[in-house]
């Protein structure tokens, strides 16, 4: 399966965003004001995955601080699974952050979310605390070391 991908350094142009939105809510339920959470996000980078033009696959991300990142949101859609599209859409990301000086990714998940966290760990994160957050869910709190 061929997709495109984009590296985009900023909030996505308003189509690229709506299609990213859709897929959102598609996958998590809700849009959860994507588009306002994006545009305070310090550094922000967006990697996309197209298909005929349809957004299939976003990684989001921000920095923490000058050597962190954290990866905060991602997907795929359910339509094209088991193609290696996380796996680009998270190579893609790591290169980029070690090209720009970043030494550690920090990401958290759930256990509902297993095949993420199957994911992460096959690509060199490790468990590094987890927490029961405001809303009572239980979170995974994962990091790698990009120097390595």
């Amino acid at each position: 399966m061929n997709a495109d991908y984009t590296i985009i350094r900023s909030t996505p142009d308003p189509d690229t965003l709506e299609g990213m939105i859709d897929l959102h809510k598609h996958i998590f339920g809700s849009s959860d004001n994507l588009t306002n959470k994006m545009s305070r996000k310090p550094n922000l980078l967006v990697i996309t995955a197209t298909h005929d033009e349809k957004v299939i696959g976003y990684k989001i991300g921000y920095e923490l601080d000058r050597t962190t990142f954290y990866s905060w949101l991602g997907g795929v859609d359910s339509n094209y699974r088991k193609y290696g599209i996380a796996s680009k859409l998270l190579y893609m990301q790591h290169r980029h952050l070690k090209e720009h000086g970043y030494h550690v990714v920090q990401t958290k998940t759930m256990n509902k979310w297993r095949g993420m966290l199957i994911l992460n760990i096959k690509n060199g994160f490790d468990v590094i605390d987890t927490y029961t957050d405001e809303k009572g869910r239980h979170k995974i709190v994962l990091e790698k070391n990009l120097l390595d």
